[in-house]
């Protein structure tokens, strides 16, 4: 399995760049694993500089973008400036990346799954806007709650160090909305896991990708029946935690 992932860690276009390790992503080096085989088919893992993406050449965005936090990458990630220079990721194939004109006058925000406001040197600023690491999302939710939860998880990484989190979009229900000529797919809720080793800590948050103060806390055993998505790297043992919310953690 390594080795077809690493075949997969394709030499960087103009501006992407492959990391030294791809697995420093997440946990004890294991990927998050689809249980649900209509997911599976056009996945192609996609490396960046200090976060990782399996895309869906079906959904034409990310199935899940993980990235590893540590306290001394947030310290440094406040004095990055974003770039806010979206691009197509040339190392799609045609037909399966979502496009700039997809997004156009579509009424929703490119979302940052792996956030560009955890990014933490210049290179990893600018990979962020790929196309392959954003999904279509509410523009009240992105620019209001989820930027709420990511601030909170950034807190979280600086009290505790060492975190690892994936990002995603959930797709529930038969009738999709899709936008643009590539008929990108509009997630109906986004998901966050997030893994603290060293306070055993793991739990997952879910908002609906609408326009909404409101989340919920689910255990990773939940998530995972929810997404069709399993997290390996995480203790089984911890996967039935459920936390108050994140500022009580």
């Amino acid at each position: 399995m390594k080795k077809w992932l690493v075949s997969l860690l394709i030499v960087a276009a103009s501006h992407v760049s492959a990391a030294p390790s791809c697995t420093d992503f997440t946990p004890d080096a294991q990927w998050p694993v689809l249980t649900n085989a209509k997911m599976a088919p056009k996945t192609r893992m996609l490396c960046y500089s200090d976060f990782a993406v399996l895309h869906s050449g079906i959904t034409h965005g990310p199935l899940w973008s993980a990235e590893h936090l540590t306290r001394d990458h947030i310290e440094a990630a406040k004095d990055m400036v974003r770039t806010n220079k979206f691009f197509e990721d040339s190392r799609l194939p045609d037909g399966e990346g979502a496009t700039l004109a997809d997004y156009k006058r579509s009424g929703f925000d490119r979302g940052h799954m792996s956030p560009a406001g955890n990014r933490w040197n210049e290179e990893a600023m600018a990979q962020s806007f790929s196309l392959a690491n954003v999904v279509p999302q509410n523009r009240v939710n992105n620019q209001h709650l989820w930027s709420h939860i990511e601030t909170a998880v950034r807190a979280l990484s600086k009290k505790y160090d060492d975190t690892y989190v994936v990002t995603g979009p959930l797709f529930t229900g038969s009738q999709l909305q899709t936008i643009g000529p590539t008929r990108v797919f509009v997630p109906t809720q986004l998901f966050k896991v997030v893994y603290v080793p060293s306070k055993k800590l793991a739990f997952a948050i879910v908002a609906d990708n609408v326009a909404t103060d409101r989340y919920d806390v689910k255990t990773v055993h939940e998530l995972e029946a929810m997404s069709g998505i399993r997290f390996p790297g995480i203790p089984e043992k911890l996967k039935d935690q459920r936390p108050g919310g994140l500022k009580g953690v």
